[in-house]
């Protein structure tokens, strides 16, 4: 054992594993280190080398030398580091500045070596550089450099030219330098540089000497002439084929030649009626709304342009004033012959620009003035057959009503203008890059490719790699919410129209829309419908106008706070601005008392304001029964909607039968309003429901229409037959997602975040648009309303609000059955249930005596018509119950 233990080694590859039976001999022969066959050697490591000697100690001297010359280094760096960091969170019209003043100091630094002697280190050193650069022309250099800085001070709006001129004075300096430097006899670099200084200096030298050695003397001139031309060319905005018109249009600005007009009807194009503003600095440029013509009418369209920007060389010229007025003038025209005063600001360039707007027959610019008496209104030329100007009044400004009555349309200033809108903040690029960081977290292949700020909410475009499905997107919604800070968080998948997916994020800064800025933007001035109103702006800020006729009918809900009555008094103020009573009349009604009493007088009602939601009911019935009016006229007229009717009356070709004393005359639009359709609906929900279903399936051609408005979108109000017949629908910030449902048929309006935001669901919408509706203050509606009811008073129906069935002829002697009756009363009032049984359990009497007093009770307005075995309706409320019973006890 001692042997076996003190005899074992390591086994080796080559040993392998001792043989069975082998003998105590051979245990010890296999014990001792073999012979022949040694064991395989693991080759020899490399000795490592020895550790190099530590240097000796440095002196202490040089070691604070180096250590203050580093922690120097390290501060300045900072410091730049600093400045460069602060540089790059200015603001970039702060930039913009800096350059253009740090030119402007080159220059005066330039001129002043140049034009006199150089004074001081920095102006020697600036005229040697200057000098031996350019040439001869040292004493021009500052000239360019001024303009430039001049340019970047004076119109920062157009940075896009900046390029341009910076490459045309490039190839200018360049070409005439070189042909300097050839005319002095094109000294070489040999010659010393007082030579090249007297010549094209170094920039003359180099584009000179290679041209020459290539070419030749001969071909470098005409080489540098093109050049020099080219670079003319660029400076000027001015391509080849314009150069004829360009200097015919200089020499009639300098008064060599007489002034003709290029555009006229004698062979020249037509003017263009396109309205065109450069948009701000920070505007989007994928969207940029415009107009079209289209057989005779303006349609707005909107254009999508490519990220990057085409420029025309014709866009930022000496002689682009002339363009700006034609589309000055053309604006303004548009807004004349609509009805709608142009802006200010187009009406403080008109005398600018006036001597420059070719007088084109039919388009003749003029402000309309608003205060102009009755007896001279101001009046748009129109093209007649024979080619001559006709005077045509203007539809909207004074216009004839009925009995020879002038009326004049409130002026627009009466509206207060709202700020500019922002097309970018600090905010937007910090929620870019928060998505950015979530989808680069969860390692999804997306990216935010850009995104259109609106007054509420701002839509980012987020486009996906290859092979991404969308909901990686949609299933970070919290996610995303979670890193911006906003529980409001949208997601729309797809954007119609794109192939990108939508994140609607709320602005941390909001802004205001304005109703003023919507009636007069130019929307509203192409189209001169009486009936069309402002409702607000989109998520890419573009403007949202509706017209009610088309609609035909519109629901708007929300919570309580959400806009709807902002909502609601845009709408009647719109009308109100641009339409006359003949044209529209309204019946207003407001269950709350207090929403719509600022229009009380308008002499666009027809029936004062109704606040009784029994006589509101009344009023519904009148509706249905005025529209079965207008039906038969129709009818007997062979027409198929009231606007038809109505422009054969005003032609003259519609006449009344034979032997009728009646005198036809146009039907105005019918617009009714109905501020709170719950209270209606606990009431009278069965004619309320059945006179608004009538009146939305039947009343569009008669051109009566119906706005409902509710702050309570529950089934039992907005009913499934209301909804049917109801298809434009306005949905504000709602509670919950069956409110949500109730009102689009879809989600969405529980996400909205209220103070005027809300889903547009026009007729015919596939999905629906959000927008920030419009706000008009009260002072706003005064002065709307003081104007219109200065102009006329109203003129009411009588027979709006009475009631239009043969009520049951019963007994009305009551007879000793007063107590009984009054008790009768109070018991159903309080209970709110009209049911005979009821009677008779309470009060103790029979059938018949039960039966008496309720059909006592319906002859005195206070429980419904019988409807089989169901309980009557109760008409009147509990608070209403002391002044029943004072009635009915004399």
């Amino acid at each position: 054992m001692a042997t076996r233990t003190s005899g074992s080694a390591p086994r080796t590859p080559s040993s392998g594993s001792p043989k069975k039976g082998g003998s105590g001999a051979a245990g010890k022969e296999a014990a001792k280190p073999p012979a022949k066959k040694a064991p395989r050697k693991a080759p020899a490591k490399k000795a490592a080398p020895p550790p190099p000697p530590s240097p000796p100690p440095r002196p202490i001297l040089f070691r604070l030398v180096r250590a203050c010359w580093l922690g120097l280094a390290h501060a300045v760096g900072a410091v730049f580091r600093g400045f460069g960091d602060g540089a790059k969170g200015l603001h970039p019209a702060h930039r913009r500045d800096g350059l253009g003043l740090l030119l402007l100091g080159l220059a005066l630094v330039t001129a002043a070596g140049t034009w006199f002697s150089p004074q001081g280190w920095l102006g020697v050193a600036a005229t040697a550089v200057v000098s031996g650069a350019f040439g001869r022309l040292d004493v021009l250099v500052a000239v360019p450099l001024a303009g430039i800085a001049w340019r970047l001070l004076r119109h920062p709006e157009r940075p896009e030219a900046n390029g341009r001129i910076v490459i045309g004075l490039g190839a200018l300096t360049v070409g005439v330098l070189g042909l300097v430097h050839i005319g002095c006899g094109a000294p070489a670099m040999q010659t010393g540089a007082t030579r090249i200084r007297q010549a094209g200096g170094i920039i003359g030298w180099a584009a000179s000497r290679p041209m020459m050695a290539a070419a030749g003397p001969a071909l470098a001139v005409p080489l540098l002439l093109l050049v020099a031309f080219f670079g003319l060319l660029v400076v000027t905005a001015t391509p080849v084929n314009k150069i004829p018109e360009r200097v015919a249009m200089l020499g009639r600005r300098l008064g060599v030649l007489e002034r003709t007009d290029p555009v006229d009807g004698t062979g020249g194009e037509p003017m263009e009626r396109v309205h065109s503003t450069e948009p701000p600095e920070d505007a989007d440029p994928d969207a940029v709304p415009y107009t079209v013509e289209t057989d005779g009418q303006a349609a707005p369209v909107k254009r999508r342009r490519s990220r990057r920007r085409q420029l025309d060389p014709a866009d930022d010229g000496p002689f682009a004033t002339r363009d700006l007025a034609r589309g000055v003038a053309a604006d303004l025209q548009g807004a004349v012959e609509f009805g709608v005063p142009g802006s200010s600001t187009l009406a403080d360039m008109v005398p600018k620009v006036a001597d420059m707007v070719p007088k084109v027959a039919g388009m003749v610019p003029k402000v309309v003035d608003r205060t102009a008496p009755p007896e001279e209104p101001a009046v748009p030329a129109a093209r007649s057959g024979t080619g001559e100007a006709d005077p045509a009044p203007v539809r909207m400004e004074q216009l004839q009503l009925s009995g020879d009555i002038t009326y004049a349309l409130p002026s627009l200033d009466l509206l207060e203008r709202g700020g500019p809108a922002k097309a970018r903040s600090k905010v937007n690029d910090d929620v870019v890059a928060q998505l950015s960081g979530v989808f680069a977290e969860f390692k999804v292949d997306a990216a935010v490719t850009g995104f259109t700020r609106g007054p509420t909410v701002t839509r980012y475009e987020v486009e996906l790699g290859q092979a991404v499905k969308v909901e990686r997107i949609t299933a970070l919604a919290k996610n995303i919410a979670y890193a911006v800070a906003s529980p409001d968080v949208r997601i729309i998948s797809p954007i119609p129209g794109k192939s990108a997916v939508g994140i609607e994020i709320p602005n941390r800064d909001r802004e205001m829309v304005s109703l003023g800025d919507l009636l007069r933007s130019r929307a509203a001035a192409e189209d001169g419908h009486p009936m069309l109103v402002g409702m607000g702006k989109d998520v890419e800020g573009h403007t949202v106008m509706a017209n009610l006729a088309k609609m035909p009918h519109i629901l708007v809900a929300g919570a309580t706070g959400a806009g709807k009555s902002s909502c609601v008094n845009c709408l009647i103020t719109s009308v109100l601005a641009r339409a006359t009573p003949d044209e529209v009349r309204m019946v207003l009604v407001d269950p709350k008392r207090v929403e719509l009493t600022a229009y009380e007088g308008i002499p666009h009602l027809i029936t004062p304001i109704i606040t009784n939601p029994k006589k509101a009911a009344e009023a519904l019935q009148w509706v249905v029964r005025e529209m079965d009016l207008r039906y038969d006229d129709l009818a007997a007229f062979g027409f198929r909607h009231v606007d038809d009717f109505n422009a054969a009356v005003r032609a003259g070709r519609v006449q009344p039968p034979a032997g009728s004393e009646r005198e036809l005359a146009p039907y105005p639009y019918l617009l009714v309003i109905v501020d709170e359709l719950a209270d209606l609906m606990m009431v009278a929900p069965r004619d309320v429901e059945d006179s608004v279903v009538r009146i939305t399936q039947l009343a569009r051609a008669a051109g009566i229409h119906l706005v409902l408005a509710t702050q309570r979108p529950s089934v039992d109000v907005v009913t499934g037959l209301i909804k049917a017949n109801v298809p434009s629908r306005l949905a504000f910030a709602t509670s919950s997602l069956a409110d949500s449902r109730v009102i689009l048929d879809q989600p969405g309006a529980e996400k909205l975040i209220g103070k005027g935001d809300a889903l547009f669901l026009p007729m015919g919408a596939g999905k629906p648009i959000r927008m920030q509706g419009a706000f008009v203050t009260e002072a706003e509606i005064a002065a709307v309303v003081n104007h219109c009811k200065n102009q006329l008073t109203p003129a009411y129906r009588e027979d709006v609000t009475v009631g239009s069935g043969q009520k049951k002829e019963i007994d009305e002697e009551i007879g000793d059955d007063l107590d009984l009756l009054c008790q009768a009363a109070e018991l159903v009032v309080s209970t709110q249930f009209g049911s005979t049984s009821m009677l008779q359990r309470k009060l103790r009497v029979g059938f018949a005596k039960a039966g008496r007093l309720m059909d006592l009770m319906e002859s005195r307005g206070i429980v419904g018509p019988s409807e089989g075995s169901k309980a009557r309706d109760v008409l009147i409320k509990p608070d209403e119950l002391d002044a029943v019973l004072l009635e009915l006890r004399g």
